[in-house]
């Protein structure tokens, strides 16, 4: 009889044993009875028979986890505070009975780069980490692809990491272009289908550029030889529940492991990575013509400002964009009479008004309920919306000028690719006049004949109790600016009270991360490592003392600093209550020292917030 160790894939549970009368090869998948259920497990070692009763294994599956997998998990595990099986549970393990097929020769694609981006192609080649630091339409992406070339001369695969909204048919449509059928796009919008099929193909080896969302980090890519990560700015690369892991982090220390390269691009780099690596600046573009940069000192409204630079580009047959920070239709209902904020009953926030559904809806919670016709508290009042959302501007602009053909951008209109794809093609096509958008606005897009960017409710970003705020807001800015003024000059008409601040950057970032470094040093990342610790509970007081318990064992732990406790932002979401402790150290592991001989079992750890909320 064989007993071994096993991971539950998904499960926070530490490694169970199970015993066979088969022999297993370490970091197999097999399939265990659990509870009353059958799950998927990972072999980790052999071990003695136990003291206690053990129960047998089902049967193998025929996958596995490679070793360089497991040293990957292995450490999400202990610096994300989860267990190995949810480490686990991100990776996609390689099929044993899937054969790798034989690569036809790559033909070569011919990337011409200009004499300035391949000097800075050889200046990246020289790091192992590297930051590519290029405007928009400086020929990033030409760069990626000539890197992605020689390394499939050499007959490795390349891994491309984006934002899940930047994996555009466009993007899809540049890699096919020049590396044909050997491309696979992966994210959450693709079928079943389409996920076997890729799979297979990556299985097999035929895929050799991947291009992907953050989850495409854990696919069993054979060979792989390099790692792209693009817009690595971007706060989607950091996952929101456990394990609470950031992609572009991962990618590097990923690439660590393989003694690959991994590049880092963005148009506007967090500072974190312009301090941390050697950058190359790449200026200019394709893209020479003149952007007019045009405040209103303005509350966030579509004002006749906003309406007469509209129309007078739609006279003229071109293009405009809207921006908003806030999807849906408001963001919150107040009372006309009390002042009441109408919230979620489960979540200290308010709801969100959906005027086609005829719901408001909790963007943290999802719980929805139609929408009430008066204000619960006093019982007389009207409830009034307050903050401009992507649906009421597109109802605004479609009520006061018919002809002008309205589009909306957001997630709650784009639900699949092929509704993504739909709407890009119209607009580039010219079958939209005014598209109306949140943050998949500025995102990898190219739009041909945007002559006017609006950008309002920047201000709201600007004001955020979090360190980033600036940063985001400005990046936010530039990004939203850069899709417009492609072919013609154009106006980008910003609605903000802030100008003294946004002015001076607009068109010197670097000097922005030059100054915003004087602001960090000695209080936030990249200087200091931060660590969020949750406590959550549908009773007030069993998380508030959880907190407290945590509390008082951290004031004897050395080299760290409670920044700050007690209850979190937002104070109550899904019906239970939230108190928070944010720590701050100079080492990740001083901090992750201090958290585990701290922690109790209502203790969630974020390294490395990003949300404060």
């Amino acid at each position: 009889m064989h007993y071994y160790t096993f991971s539950i894939l998904g499960s926070p549970l530490e490694p169970l044993t199970f015993s066979s009368l088969d022999p297993y090869p370490l970091l197999d998948i097999l399939l265990l009875p659990f509870q009353k259920k059958e799950k998927d497990a990972v072999v980790l070692e052999e071990v003695d028979k136990p003291e206690f009763k053990t129960v047998d294994i089902i049967e193998a599956k025929n996958l596995s986890f490679s070793k360089t997998q497991y040293k990957f998990a292995k450490f999400i595990s202990e610096y994300y505070f989860c267990s190995l099986g949810e480490a686990f549970s991100l990776f996609v393990p390689f099929d044993k009975d899937i054969n790798t097929v034989k690569i036809e020769e790559l033909k070569t694609s011919n990337i011409e780069l200009s004499s300035a981006q391949d000097k800075a192609l050889k200046e990246l080649q020289k790091h192992k980490v590297s930051l590519l630091f290029g405007d928009t339409g400086s020929g990033k992406t030409e760069i990626y692809m000539k890197w992605f070339e020689e390394v499939l001369a050499q007959d490795k695969s390349v891994l491309m990491l984006m934002p899940e909204i930047s994996l555009t048919p466009q993007m899809q449509d540049r890699l096919e272009e020049h590396f044909g059928d050997k491309v696979v796009m992966w994210h959450s919008k693709l079928t079943k289908k389409q996920k076997e099929k890729a799979l297979k193909m990556i299985h097999n080896g035929s895929a050799r550029v991947i291009a992907g969302a953050r989850s495409s980090l854990f696919l069993p890519i054979k060979d792989l030889g390099f790692i792209a990560v693009d817009e690595e700015h971007d706060d989607s690369y950091k996952a929101s529940s456990r394990p609470r892991y950031n992609a572009r982090d991962m990618a590097i220390y990923y690439a660590s492991l393989l003694k690959i390269p991994v590049l880092l691009g963005s148009a506007t780099p967090s500072l974190s990575s312009y301090v941390k690596f050697p950058y190359v600046r790449l200026k200019g573009g394709y893209f020479n013509q003149n952007r007019r940069f045009v405040y209103e000192p303005h509350v966030e409204e579509i004002t006749p400002i906003i309406e007469e630079a509209v129309t007078k580009i739609h006279a003229k047959k071109e293009q405009s964009m809207l921006f908003l920070p806030t999807r849906a239709n408001f963001k919150y209902m107040i009372c006309d009479r009390c002042s009441y904020t109408y919230k979620c009953p489960y979540c200290d926030v308010g709801m969100s008004v959906h005027k086609f559904s005829r719901r408001v809806k909790c963007h943290y919670c999802n719980f929805s309920e139609p929408i009430p016709e008066i204000c619960p508290e006093c019982k007389t009042g009207n409830l009034l919306s307050s903050r401009l959302g992507t649906a009421e501007a597109v109802e605004y602009f479609e009520e006061k000028y018919p002809d002008l053909r309205v589009g909306q951008f957001d997630r709650d209109k784009i639900t699949t690719q092929k509704k993504l794809k739909a709407l890009l093609s119209s607009f580039n096509e010219g079958e939209i006049d005014l598209l109306i958008g949140t943050q998949m606005l500025s995102k990898g897009h190219d739009y041909h004949d945007v002559t006017l960017a609006v950008i309002l409710g920047i201000d709201n970003i600007l004001q955020m109790s979090d360190y980033r705020a600036r940063e985001k807001a400005l990046s936010l800015l530039i990004q939203i600016a850069g899709r417009s003024g492609r072919k013609k000059d154009a106006i980008v008409l910003v609605q903000s009270f802030y100008q003294e601040f946004f002015s001076p950057y607009i068109l010197k970032y670097e000097e922005f991360l030059d100054d915003e470094k004087e602001f960090r040093k000695e209080l936030y990342p990249p200087y200091k490592k931060l660590s969020k610790l949750s406590f959550a509970h549908i009773k007030k007081d069993k998380a508030n003392d959880n907190m407290n318990e945590v509390l008082q064992k951290l004031y004897y732990a050395p080299n760290i600093e409670v920044v700050g406790h007690g209850p979190s932002p937002i104070e109550k979401i899904a019906n239970k209550f939230r108190f928070q402790i944010l720590l701050r150290s100079d080492k990740s592991t001083d901090l992750i020292k201090a958290i585990k001989m701290s922690k109790n079992i209502l203790c969630e750890v974020d390294m490395d917030p990003i949300d404060f909320v």
